[in-house]
């Protein structure tokens, strides 16, 4: 059995204006991976890959990062590499080749200096688009550690308005806050770390534009992995082997797996909140945990020493209103 644990964020502080940039500080990074070492075997990106044609022999936990950030390799990569613990860090190949900010970061960066109901009220400005009862529940069961109106504005911006609409909103915002070079080169890894991180094994894509994949036409998407995988082979001789889903939902993720796999990629992370009984049901659809939903987390789901005797706990994938994230696309 599989349990993947997934990070974004690693500061020793949080402090903004607006808290809008959430994570874990080293001290509760590392108490939280002894008590996740209490409840099985940590193990790599090439050890995983073994099990595609074998079940799993006991309990293993992995551990993954999104995003590509800096801070991740100067404050993460340390514990990681003193408790001898392999990872994955994903990372958005456009961010490197073409020096610019993700939105999904300009997004955070935007909020941690205007308000939610500030950015909402610019984009009622902007846009008649508004959010149903139904829509406003998936809003804040998707983002259920963010309030109500900040989980509002994340899912409008996120599933509602198209890649072009959210930037005509935030660039403007972004642009007049911050300096887009500075912000990248200050947010990112650096060529070193990518090549150290390389050789380690610990690389995965998170795509190249950091865009919900399965929301994209065929040919966006098409270009998305023919784009992060030329990078991964120019930079580093070889083409990915694991990609994470940008967002992670049920929207973000199904229906692809053809074309993934077509692009070499041989392990595909979701966000469901569940664990994973075996590589043989879909490699390309495995799920993760939010950290703070794992032992010593915000809002722990179970304790570190009934992990793997849980049954799925908690996923909002799986309702009477949805379908099963688990289907094959």
């Amino acid at each position: 059995m599989l349990i993947v644990s997934n990070y974004h964020y690693i500061r020793e502080n949080f402090s903004a204006e607006f808290p809008s940039i959430f994570g874990v500080t080293p001290k509760q990074f590392k108490a939280q991976l002894e008590e996740l070492g209490k409840a099985g075997t940590f193990i790599s990106q090439e050890e995983l890959l073994q099990f595609k044609n074998r079940e799993f022999d006991k309990n293993y936990i992995l551990i993954t990062f999104d995003d590509g950030l800096k801070e991740q390799s100067e404050l993460a990569k340390p514990i990681l590499d003193e408790m001898g613990i392999p990872f994955i860090f994903f990372i958005n190949t456009s961010n490197f080749l073409e020096r610019n900010v993700s939105l999904v970061h300009k997004i955070h960066l935007v909020r941690s200096h205007l308000s939610s109901e500030d950015i909402l009220d610019e984009l009622k400005k902007n846009s008649s688009l508004n959010l149903n009862t139904e829509e406003k529940a998936l809003a804040i069961a998707h983002y259920n550690y963010d309030k109500d109106q900040t989980a509002h504005l994340k899912y409008l911006l996120n599933f509602k308005l198209s890649v072009k609409k959210q930037q005509e909103l935030i660039d403007p915002l972004f642009n007049y806050l911050f300096d887009e070079g500075k912000v990248a080169s200050e947010l990112y890894f650096d060529d070193n770390m990518l090549q150290e991180l390389s050789r380690e094994g610990y690389l995965g894509s998170h795509s190249h534009n950091h865009l919900p994949l399965g929301n994209l036409s065929q040919k966006e998407l098409e270009q998305e992995l023919s784009h992060t995988q030329q990078f991964f082979q120019e930079k580093f001789g070889r083409p990915a082997a694991s990609i994470s889903y940008p967002y992670g939902s049920f929207e973000a993720c199904t229906g692809i797996s053809e074309l993934i796999e077509s692009h070499d990629f041989k392990l595909g992370f979701t966000m469901e909140r569940a664990k994973n009984l075996s590589l043989k049901e879909d490699s390309l659809l495995l799920s993760r945990f939010d950290c703070n939903d794992m032992p010593l987390g915000k809002n722990e789901l179970f304790a570190a020493e009934n992990l793997f005797q849980n049954n799925l706990l908690r996923n909002w994938y799986k309702n009477e209103n949805s379908p099963s994230h688990k289907r094959k696309p």
